[in-house]
């Protein structure tokens, strides 16, 4: 993988309480038809052993596509599988710690809601920043509210790729795409559609 070539445009992060009883690998497999172009896996509740089978299962389905797959929160995870790299928050790991430890081959996303910390990850050797929350979202509680004015300022004073995060709908998706970033992160706009596919192939069309 090519870090510098990733595709941050639609980039799905998955949440298996709005997918109900539905499958989570074929649910990300129809995601990817509609056109997402990155995929994290993050899962807060389940055990190691769980998180790692999942995780497999949904590295299939990205390698059958040649779609990027992130790891949320657990480097030792996304190294046991392969994974195309790891998003951290600020309660994780480190930046340039997982960095020593995953090596230069793999992205490395951090969290951020301010030009310091954006800075700070960026110096501690990020790939990307998942920039948000911009708007309210159901499926996150502890966010800090990012105006589209501050998403602007951070995508214009780092040097590295930008997504923005958080509440993300069809109808404010074009919002944020105008501030420049490269990509979008969504939750519950594709997985919480009775159509997946059809929900991410609008998104993207608008994008």
């Amino acid at each position: 993988m090519n870090k510098h070539m990733t595709d941050y445009t639609l980039y799905l992060v998955t949440d298996r309480k709005v997918l109900g009883q539905r499958d989570l690998a074929s649910s990300i497999e129809e995601a990817i038809k509609g056109g997402v172009t990155m995929v994290q896996l993050r899962e807060k509740t389940v055990s190691t052993m769980e998180y790692y089978h999942m995780a497999l299962k949904v590295k299939k389905v990205t390698d059958k596509y040649g779609i990027p797959l992130i790891i949320n929160d657990r480097v030792d995870i996304a190294m046991a599988v392969d994974a195309n790299g790891v998003h951290l928050g600020p309660d994780d790991m480190p930046v340039d710690v997982a960095r020593r430890i995953i090596g230069n081959g793999k992205l490395i996303g951090a969290s951020a809601n301010c030009v310091e910390e954006a800075l700070k990850y960026q110096h501690q050797g990020a790939d990307y920043l998942g920039v948000g929350a911009l708007f309210p979202t159901k499926t996150k509680n502890d966010t800090e509210h990012v105006s589209l004015e501050q998403l602007k300022c951070i995508k214009n004073t780092v040097k590295i790729p930008v997504v923005g995060i958080g509440g993300i709908s069809m109808e404010n998706a074009p919002l944020v795409r105008a501030v420049g970033v490269d990509g979008i992160a969504v939750v519950s706009v594709v997985l919480g559609s009775r159509d997946i596919q059809e929900a991410a192939r609008r998104l993207s069309a608008v994008l």
